[in-house]
């Protein structure tokens, strides 16, 4: 008497029928899908042993049943995504859930490279600037009402050039009379010196630092020789053709201050009250 030969599970014989064995125990087909198969998460039913079964994220589909939540085309093959759960394919998930670039009005692909400003978005390619048709890229760019600027472009549109060099002000600068100036080229017209940040003023629309202003322009005080600006505050005291620093209007023989006192002229000298009395 030939030995028995059954199915793990139903006891049935498997003489002359088609097994599967798994961990050394034999099993009839319809067993071994009943214990082993894993159920399709999309129909619910058993995935056989013969059919084609797909994985993904702890899910397990048949081939016929992996199919865009959208559109409803097989997924086998095809690249796909999933959300919120549903598989779509990339055509659906695109039109669906990507961005359309502001300048073609083609959706932008995810993956590929793009570029968002101000709640916009484009394809690197199709962000430019708006007056050399270059694209942007990672540069730097300037954003003007609904156009865009690379940098130089921007420059040599929009910004201010410089009264002295005609180069372009691309930050910082100063006004004078109403025109802009680069720091480094608003300076003294007698020195050179920079006059940014500093006191100065002008003769004939050219700005002066104030000590050449005072020594080529500025009236000689008659006791110290030195110019008179009146910049910064300093009072002087003016009488015919001959002014003084108001620290030096002093009489010429004692040396007290004439400064709102009465004084007397004596040729090229100024003299107090009692010094005239005592001459």
């Amino acid at each position: 008497m030939a030995d028995r030969f059954d199915c793990d599970n139903c006891k049935e014989s498997l003489y002359g029928r088609k097994y599967i064995q798994s961990d050394d125990n034999p099993y009839c087909i319809p067993c071994y899908d009943s214990l082993f198969s894993n159920t399709c998460d999309e129909c619910k039913e058993l995935i056989a042993h013969d059919a084609r079964e797909l994985f993904y994220e702890d899910r397990h589909y048949h081939e016929h049943c992996f199919r865009c939540f959208r559109c409803d085309r097989s997924l086998a093959d095809e690249p796909f995504t999933s959300q919120d759960d549903a598989l779509l394919c990339n055509d659906c998930y695109c039109n669906e859930f990507s961005s359309k670039c502001v300048a073609c009005d083609k959706i932008v692909m995810p993956g590929t490279r793009k570029l968002e400003y101000a709640g916009s978005t484009w394809h690197e390619g199709c962000f430019i600037c708006h007056s050399c048709e270059q694209p942007i890229g990672s540069k730097s760019f300037i954003p003007d009402k609904d156009e865009h600027y690379c940098v130089p472009c921007y420059e040599d549109k929009f910004a201010p050039r410089c009264t002295r060099c005609k180069q372009t002000l691309a930050k910082g600068g100063v006004t004078y009379r109403d025109e802009p100036w680069h720091k480094e080229c608003f300076v003294c017209t007698g020195c050179k010196m920079q006059l940014a940040g500093q006191h100065f003023t002008s003769r004939d629309e050219s700005p002066f630092c104030l000590k050449c202003f005072g020594s080529l322009y500025a009236k000689k005080c008659e006791a110290c020789n030195k110019p008179i600006t009146g910049f910064g505050g300093g009072k002087y005291i003016s009488f015919e053709d001959r002014q003084w620093h108001q620290p030096c209007f002093t009489c010429s023989q004692c040396s007290v201050s004439l400064v709102g006192a009465g004084f007397f002229p004596d040729g090229d000298r100024i003299l107090c009250r009692d010094c005239n009395s005592n001459r």
